[in-house]
């Protein structure tokens, strides 16, 4: 554990001193809020799971919590911790506070029987020197009214229904959908309580920027059954040749390629806009396959979960595998030395297309040199062990095995986080 400056101290925070842990982390990130949005969006902290740093005089310099989540990976899910709401006030910065939160996070993780934790990294270049590694991207795309679609089977028979975001009408119905969309995806974190799936909803005045009440579109089967939505709002903008809205995207899911095509269909082509900005989608989503034009879309694409493996063998025996392997990993880990050193990850037999592993200590030789970082980076399936090597990250010791590594340890849909917490 990092030592703390001479009468600093780590604190759980209790609800009852909930304004002084807000007021650091609005001190952090530079923003502020009102008491008319803070009465409309749900605080979703888990008391039992919010931590700070106290200076000697009471107060807080420096804060974090962390979630339960239910982490999907490969073929399987496994406990995870997400970790949330970092901060130090602007005036308490480089006396190691971070350190020692991250070392708390840790143990208190472990101690809850979590074998991985999960972040969105504020900033690229924090988290890495941590062990976490950069284990997935999002890509947004902003598209050109009226851009054309590949046909889909069965499209046509769908139709879309429009409406104002009503939480009563419509959070189940998200809730039901998102659960349903991410199904088979790695990162594809659900909201598990009340609170979260509120605010994924919530549309506070502040939050419109000049737009609209946030609308959402939905997809129904002929006897109803919703097979899609997407929750948008439009900014007006005229111009002397007439009007160039733009429709702006929170979230967008569907379940299928029908509901993905025409949930995409309507929303490319809503009167008076010009363009559409999308939501955080996986890189391999289906709207990026059925674009008859790609090359109009912008794409940007961006970092998305990062990863940290903190028990190690728990967390490689939880996921499934895409190819049968033997390897020998020699690990370096310097905050959690019981990760460190060499594990044989040998897989068994196949089952429903993928392949279970054990995970033991050994002392043959490693196949395979590499950090935790890079480790958690590939953890959910989507970054390459080979092409970590090619990059110098990853030393290989038996010609051939990063190969191998990396046909195991990807998989065939694109790790994603819908969300970010």
């Amino acid at each position: 554990m990092t030592p703390l400056p001479d009468g600093y101290r780590v604190v759980e925070v209790p609800e009852t001193r909930k304004q002084e842990f807000l007021e650091v982390d609005r001190l952090a990130f530079a923003f502020d809020s009102t008491p008319e949005t803070d009465a409309l969006v749900p605080l979703t902290l888990p008391w039992d799971r919010t931590v700070a740093v106290e200076r000697p005089d009471g107060t807080f310099a420096s804060v974090h919590a962390s979630f339960p989540f239910r982490l999907p990976v490969p073929g399987a899910t496994v406990d995870c911790s997400g970790l949330t709401w970092v901060g130090a006030r602007p005036d308490q910065r480089r006396r190691g506070l971070l350190h020692t939160m991250i070392d708390t996070h840790f143990a208190r993780s472990l101690g809850r029987g979590e074998p991985v934790s999960a972040l969105f990294a504020a900033e690229h270049a924090i988290y890495g020197r941590f062990g976490y590694g950069s284990a997935s991207d999002n890509v947004r795309v902003s598209v050109g009214r009226g851009a054309a679609l590949r046909p889909v089977p069965g499209s046509d028979e769908l139709s879309v229904r429009f409406a104002t975001v009503d939480r009563d009408a419509h959070t189940a119905l998200v809730d039901g959908l998102h659960r349903a969309a991410g199904q088979g995806r790695p990162g594809w974190i659900t909201r598990d309580t009340d609170e979260l799936r509120i605010r994924a909803m919530v549309d506070p005045p502040a939050w419109r920027n000049g737009g609209e009440p946030l609308r959402i579109v939905t997809v129904h089967t002929a006897d109803g059954e919703p097979r899609a939505y997407a929750m948008l709002r439009r900014k007006e903008k005229w111009e002397h040749a007439g009007p160039r809205h733009t429709v702006e995207i929170r979230e967008a899911v569907a379940v299928d390629a029908a509901a993905t095509h025409r949930l995409w269909s309507f929303l490319l082509d809503l009167d008076l806009t010009a363009s559409v900005e999308g939501p955080m989608l996986p890189v391999d989503d289906a709207l990026l396959h059925l674009l008859v034009d790609p090359r109009a879309v912008v794409p940007k694409v961006t970092d998305n979960l990062w990863v940290r493996v903190l028990d190690l063998p728990a967390a490689l025996a939880g996921r499934r595998y895409a190819a049968p392997v033997d390897v020998v990993l020699d690990v370096t880990d310097a905050r959690l030395p019981a990760n460190a050193g060499r594990w044989r990850l040998r897989t068994g037999d196949a089952e429903a297309g993928s392949w279970a592993a054990t995970v033991e200590r050994t002392q043959d030789d490693a196949d395979l040199e590499l950090d935790v970082r890079e480790l958690g980076a590939a953890y959910l399936g989507g970054r390459s062990l080979e092409a970590q090597r090619r990059a110098g990250l990853v030393t290989e010791r038996r010609p051939g095995a990063a190969l191998a590594a990396a046909a195991a340890f990807g998989w065939p849909v694109a790790p994603v986080c819908s969300w970010v917490f």
